[in-house]
């Protein structure tokens, strides 16, 4: 199976997960740092789509100016903009497989789609 996480090395649960993913040898793993490799508005998209969640809820509000910017109240395509111009707006970690997406918050959330 191949997977896909979208992963922050500074952020626990992004390291958690990556763990379990990089444990378990039926995984074919792609790690993409997203904040050197920012994924663009239509793969967020597609992600948030995938996953049954709008952009807002993968907002990342703490240690942001999410709030400030008025964002969570925000449509779509604006936060999606604001994800895209500074990616420490994307809550993660976002993991992708053939059986879907979740934003992996908890970290066990990724068994669901393993």
């Amino acid at each position: 199976m191949k997977a896909t996480i979208w992963h922050n090395p500074k952020c626990g649960t992004s390291r958690k997960t990556l763990a379990i993913l990089e444990n378990l040898s039926k995984v074919e793993l792609t790690v993409v740092e997203y904040l050197k490799e920012p994924p663009t508005a239509d793969k967020l998209r597609q992600l948030y789509t995938d996953a049954g969640i709008v952009p807002n809820e993968g907002l990342r509000l703490r240690g942001t100016d999410a709030e400030e910017r008025g964002l969570p109240d925000a449509d779509a395509e604006s936060v999606l903009a604001a994800m895209v111009a500074d990616p420490i707006l994307i809550n993660r970690p976002l993991v992708e497989t053939e059986k879907g997406v979740r934003l992996c918050r908890p970290q066990d959330t990724v068994l669901e789609i393993l």
